[in-house]
Parts: structure tokens; C-alpha cells; sequence
């Protein structure tokens, strides 16, 4: 299942000249096509700011389009450069609710030149729905979204 979506995101992103087209395709993408991913969003480094920018997401809308650093599991992401993979989100002192529904949430950083630009963020409905293989498959993607970003030379 992951191969087939990560040839259907490389190809897609081979194709698409418009960042601001690619991304959202890249969250609906992978939301239509995993069940336990029921939000898929991608944050972005604000310049000069501490505090990350939604740019593109699928599902429910979500009132925090700007999250600090620090702030949250993505704010934490932003700070320890590490991916955060939380399966019971009640259990978390530092948890910012986008949705009543979300059990489960999994957040990796996305890299350019070995810096942290962003992150990709996924809340489940489902408590514990993120794997060992969700954080590879993810990982991958942000590597096929980086060499995208860097190739389209966009400010993102």
C-alpha cells in the first residue's frame, strides 16, 4: 500500500509545476487512500518568526492555522527536530485540540539542506493508529516533498 502511494506522490509531484496545487493533492492524497489518517496537514517555519504556518491540508478545517514553537505536538517538532508519534493525545499535558474526534497524532519534520522547514502532522480518530512503518512512509514523503520544494524553487 505505501509503495503504490509513494510512486503515485513521486510521479504527481514530477508533473506539478504549482506548489500551491501539489501539497493539498499530496494531503488528500494520502488521506483518501489511508483510513486512520483522518487529518493530514502541512505546517511551515514562518521567516524571521518562532511559529509554524498551515500551507495545505485535507479534512475538517482547523482554527490553528499558526501554531508558536513549543506549542503543541507541532510547536514540539519544530523545536527537537524529531518525529512525534503520540498515540493517546488525552495523555498529553502539551496538546493543542483541533477536533473532539482526534485520538492519535503523528508529526515528521521535513528537511531541506539538513535543516527543519516544516512538518507533516496526521490526526486519527483511533487511538494508537501510527506504526514503525507510518513513520517510514512519512518520512519518504517528506524527502519526495523536499527535492519537490527545492526543484520548484518556491518560498513556501
Amino acid at each position: 500500500m505505501y509503495k503504490l502511494l509513494l510512486k503515485s506522490i513521486s510521479d504527481y509531484l514530477n508533473q506539478t509545476p504549482v506548489v500551491e496545487e501539489a501539497l493539498p493533492w499530496v494531503c488528500n492524497e494520502i488521506q483518501r487512500e489511508l483510513p486512520n489518517y483522518d487529518w493530514v496537514g502541512y505546517y511551515f517555519h514562518a521567516d524571521n518568526k518562532k511559529e509554524l504556518h498551515l500551507k495545505a491540508f485535507a479534512g475538517k478545517t482547523t482554527d490553528h492555522t499558526v501554531i508558536p514553537f513549543g506549542k503543541g505536538i507541532c510547536g514540539q517538532v519544530a523545536l527537537s527536530n524529531k518525529n512525534f508519534v503520540v498515540d493517546d493525545v488525552a495523555a498529553q499535558d502539551n496538546y493543542i485540540a483541533c477536533n473532539i474526534d482526534v485520538k492519535s497524532e503523528i508529526v515528521v519534520p521535513l528537511f531541506i539542506h539538513g535543516e527543519n522547514v516544516g512538518q507533516i502532522d496526521i490526526d486519527s480518530n483511533t487511538a494508537a493508529a501510527f506504526s514503525i512503518a507510518d513513520e517510514a512512509f512519512l518520512e519518504h514523503v517528506n524527502s519526495l516533498v523536499a527535492s519537490y520544494l527545492l526543484r520548484s524553487k518556491s518560498n513556501f
